[in-house]
């Protein structure tokens, strides 16, 4: 890749979206106001904004290998309290994909060095569901429901924090669960019950 040309990219962007708007870049430093918070995967082939029809403001970003919510880790954990508290986000978003390397990653018994501790993670979604894994036989299929699978308990993660179940008591804030399927372009809701999940869970992870 040219480098070059990005930043001829950048100019042509510029130039783009000031002849739409000539006040374009005044009202982007005014600040942002998102009601989306959209924790999803690194991979080069999944956008946010973009797969949603959403443009800059509208939806606060986070991305790491597998769409993961861990407690200790506290990039994830800063950006969740930032978009709840601050930003007053009103929907919160884990979104997996399939052809998840994460996913697939996890499932190999392969020494992966630094990487063994994030996977770990996963491996743990599929000992949760094992006798559910365990009985689809086309590798393929398991690998997209363990994806699904995986998407969900980052959910319930969420529901676990302070800042979510507050904010849900405070305002009715949301968590919902996606998977964007890389063959077809589609969003696909998994519609999480979120309250269900969160009276499952109330009696040991309730916080004040």
């Amino acid at each position: 890749m040219d480098l070059g040309k990005v930043f001829e990219n950048n100019k042509k962007w510029i130039k783009d979206k000031l002849s739409n708007n000539p006040k374009y870049f005044e009202e982007l430093g005014k600040g942002q106001n998102p009601e989306l918070l959209f924790i999803g995967c690194s991979d080069s082939r999944v956008t946010s904004e973009e797969l949603m029809g959403l443009g800059p403001g509208d939806v606060f970003v986070h991305r790491n290998i597998a769409n993961m919510v861990i407690s200790i880790d506290l990039n994830v954990m800063s950006v969740v309290n930032y978009a709840v508290n601050n930003l007053k986000v009103n929907h919160v978003i884990v979104c997996g994909h399939y052809e998840c390397g994460g996913v697939k990653a996890a499932m190999q018994s392969a020494d992966l060095g630094i990487l063994n501790p994030w996977l770990r993670n996963i491996r743990d979604v599929y000992r949760i569901h094992k006798n559910e894994l365990n009985h689809i036989e086309n590798e393929a299929e398991k690998y997209d429901r363990l994806v699904e699978l995986n998407v969900k308990e980052q959910c319930v993660n969420l529901i676990k924090t302070a800042a979510v179940q507050k904010a849900y008591r405070d305002r009715g804030l949301q968590v919902h669960g996606w998977v964007f399927d890389v063959h077809t372009g589609k969003l696909i809701d998994l519609k999480i019950d979120f309250e269900r999940y969160l009276k499952d869970i109330m009696e040991i992870y309730h916080l004040d």
